[in-house]
C-alpha cells in the first residue's frame, strides 16, 4: 500500500497534474523513464488551502493504485536511496500501512430477557443501537419526538405559526438536535480507534454522499441527514431491534445501587407504564432540561459544565465568498461557498469565537421550551441559501451563572442559567427571534432598523435590542472581537445583523461515569453531547460507538 499526503495542486489544474505529482513524490521518471507504468489514485482526503489569495489549492491525501510488483519495486528503490535528501523529504509524507480501522466483532450476546434500552435517537443513541443490534442484542430505543418525517412537519409549522410542540422540536425526535443544524461532521476529537471514519462510512452506507468521508470538513445537510437517520432505524429494527417514538423517559427505579426498571410516558395520551430495565444509556441530548432535574433528584452524580453563549451573526454569502477566495461564485471554480472560523481573547480576558459555522444557511428560532426562546444555525446540502450565518459566542463557566433559581456552584445552575438568557430573548423579541445590526448593538440603541431578512431566517423576526441579555463584561468581549474579526474580514461588523440568543452550544452539565463508562448507579450509561461528552454530531456518534462496545464486552461471550 502507498498512500501519499499533502499532494498540493491548484484548484484549476486537472487530473493529469495530479498524476504526474504522484510520479514525481516516487520518483518514477527515474526508476522508469516516461515509460513508467500505469496506474490511477483514489482520494481518501481533500482540503482546500485559499492562504494565498488568488492562488487557492486543494490538498489531497491519495491512495495509490498499481500493481504490487510496481508497488513494491518503487519502495525498495525508495528506501534504498533514503538519506538523498530530495528522496528523504517525500518519504516522509509516504505511508506503506493502513489506518487503524474500527469494525464490530462477531460476537454472541446473550438471549437475555432485559434487552439494552437506549433514551435518544440522536447520533449517541442511534450509532449506540446500531452497534448493539449488529451485535445481536435488540435493543429498545426510546424518543420522545416525532420520526423524522412527522419531526419535519412539526418544525416548519412551528416557523410559519409559532406553534410550539414541547416534545418534537428543533430540539427532540429523530436524529436529535443536529438534524436541524449545518450538519458538520468535523470534529477535533482524536481518532485513534477509527470511530470517526466509521461514522462516516456508516452515514455514507444509509444515504449520504461519499464526500463526507474524503472532505476535511465534511457537510451532510438537513435534507440528506434526515433520510440516513431514518435508514438507520429501519435497520436496527430490522435486526430486532424496537423503536418508539412520542415515548419520554418519566423515571428510573434503582436497586441497591444498580438499575431495575423504568418508567416511560405516551407523549399526547399520558398513559405511563413500566419496563424492566438493567441496562440505560442516557442519550438524552443537551436539551433534556427536564431529565437533567429528574436525575438530579435521583442523586445521580453530576457537576455543572462550561460551556459558551452569545448570538447569530448573519452576513450575505457573497461577502464570505469574497473574504476568503476573493471571488463571489466559488463554482465557477469548482468549489462550494465559503466558510470561516474566527477567534480572539478580548481585553478583559474573555475568549470568543465562531462556532458551527453555516454557508448558504438560515438563522433558525430553535426553541424547545414556551416562553423561551434560542437560535441555532443550518443548512441543506447545497448551501445555496443567499446568506451566511455563524454563532459568535463567549466563553462562559460556573462562575457566570447568574440566576435566581438555584445557588452558585449547583450543578444543574449553567442549565438554569440558559434558561434565563433563553426567558430574556424570548421578552425582548415578544416571542420572535430578537435581532439588531452589530452597530445598533455597539452603542446599546433601541435600533428598530433591519434590513431585509427574508431567505436569512426560519421564523418570525423581530427588532429588538439585545445589549444587556448578557452581563456589561461578555457584551464588551463580543463587541470588541467581532470588531477585530471586521479588520481582516471587511464588512464583518458594519455589516451584520445579529440574533439573540445561542446558548446550547453543548450541555450545561456533566453526568459522572467512571473508566467503564457507567454512572455509580450500575448499569447507568451516560452517553454523547446531553451527558457531557461530545461536542457535534461525529464525536457524539462515536462515543455512543464507545459505550455500546462497553455494553457488549460486559454481556457478550466471544
Amino acid at each position: 500500500m502507498i498512500i501519499i499526503r499533502d499532494i498540493k495542486i491548484n484548484v484549476r489544474n486537472d487530473e493529469a497534474v495530479i498524476l504526474d505529482r504522484i510520479a514525481d513524490i516516487l520518483d518514477m521518471f527515474r526508476i522508469y523513464g516516461k515509460a513508467f507504468p500505469s496506474f490511477s489514485y483514489e482520494t481518501l482526503r481533500r482540503s482546500v488551502d485559499a492562504r494565498h489569495k488568488p492562488d487557492i489549492c486543494i490538498v489531497r491525501t491519495v491512495k495509490v493504485l498499481m500493481d504490487a510488483h510496481d508497488e513494491k519495486k518503487i519502495l525498495k528503490r525508495l528506501n534504498d536511496n533514503k538519506n538523498i535528501p530530495r528522496i528523504k523529504k517525500n518519504l516522509s509524507r509516504i505511508i506503506t500501512s493502513p489506518p487503524e480501522e474500527f469494525v464490530i466483532p462477531q460476537i454472541i450476546y446473550p438471549k437475555v430477557h432485559n434487552k439494552p434500552v437506549i433514551v435518544g435517537m440522536g447520533p449517541a443513541g442511534l450509532f449506540c443501537a446500531l452497534y448493539l443490534a449488529r451485535c445481536g442484542a435488540c435493543p429498545i430505543v426510546i424518543e420522545q419526538g416525532e420520526d423524522a418525517a412527522s419531526r419535519q412537519r412539526s418544525v416548519e409549522t412551528f416557523w410559519k405559526t409559532g406553534k410550539l410542540s414541547p416534545f418534537s422540536n428543533v430540539q427532540f425526535g429523530e436524529g436529535g438536535a443536529g438534524t436541524f443544524s449545518d450538519g458538520k461532521l468535523n470534529t477535533l476529537t482524536k481518532d485513534t480507534k477509527g470511530r470517526n471514519t466509521f461514522v462516516l462510512k456508516i452515514l455514507h452506507e444509509f444515504g449520504a454522499p461519499k464526500d463526507i468521508t474524503i472532505d476535511s470538513k465534511p457537510h451532510i445537510g438537513t435534507d440528506i441527514l434526515s433520510v440516513v437517520v431514518t435508514n438507520i432505524r429501519n435497520e436496527i429494527i430490522r435486526l430486532g431491534g424496537k423503536v418508539y417514538f412520542n415515548t419520554k423517559l418519566t423515571g428510573i427505579k434503582i436497586t441497591d445501587g444498580s438499575i431495575t426498571g423504568i418508567s416511560v410516558t405516551d407523549v399526547g395520551n399520558d398513559h405511563a407504564r413500566d419496563m424492566d430495565c438493567d441496562t440505560l444509556v442516557l442519550a438524552i441530548g443537551h436539551s433534556a432540561r427536564d431529565t437533567f432535574e429528574m436525575l438530579f433528584g435521583l442523586d445521580i452524580p453530576m457537576t455543572a459544565k462550561s460551556f459558551a453563549a452569545g448570538f447569530r451573526i448573519i452576513h450575505p454569502q457573497e461577502n464570505v465568498n469574497c473574504w476568503q477566495y476573493m471571488i463571489n461564485d466559488p463554482s465557477s471554480i469548482g468549489l462550494g461557498p465559503a466558510d470561516y472560523k474566527v477567534a480572539n481573547t478580548a481585553s478583559n480576558g474573555r475568549r470568543v469565537y465562531s462556532f458551527c459555522m453555516c454557508p448558504g444557511g438560515y438563522v433558525v428560532n430553535a426553541s424547545s421550551e414556551e416562553g423561551r426562546l434560542c437560535v441555532n444555525g443550518m443548512s441543506e446540502s447545497a448551501r445555496d441559501g443567499r446568506f451566511a450565518n455563524s454563532a459568535i459566542i463567549a466563553a462562559v463557566d460556573p462562575d457566570d451563572f447568574i440566576q435566581d433559581k438555584v445557588v452558585p456552584g449547583h450543578p444543574l445552575a449553567g442549565m438554569y442559567y440558559q434558561r434565563r438568557l433563553e426567558e430574556e430573548a424570548y421578552k425582548r423579541g415578544c416571542g420572535r427571534i430578537p435581532c439588531q445590526t452589530f452597530t445598533g448593538f455597539e452603542s446599546g440603541n433601541d435600533d428598530h432598523t433591519l434590513p431585509d431578512l427574508s431567505g436569512a431566517v426560519k421564523g418570525d423576526v423581530s427588532s429588538a435590542k439585545l445589549r444587556g441579555i448578557f452581563t456589561d463584561e461578555i457584551d464588551k468581549a463580543i463587541i470588541e472581537s467581532i470588531r477585530k474579526f471586521g479588520y481582516t474580514m471587511k464588512g464583518f461588523d458594519d455589516s451584520a445583523v445579529l440574533c439573540g440568543v445561542e446558548a446550547r452550544t453543548s450541555s450545561p452539565v456533566r453526568i459522572t461515569r467512571g473508566d467503564d463508562l457507567m454512572s455509580a448507579v450500575r448499569g447507568l450509561y451516560p452517553c454523547g453531547e446531553g451527558a457531557g461528552y461530545a461536542g457535534g454530531i461525529t464525536s457524539a456518534a462515536a462515543d455512543g460507538l464507545r459505550v455500546a462496545e462497553m455494553i457488549a464486552n460486559r454481556y457478550a461471550k466471544r
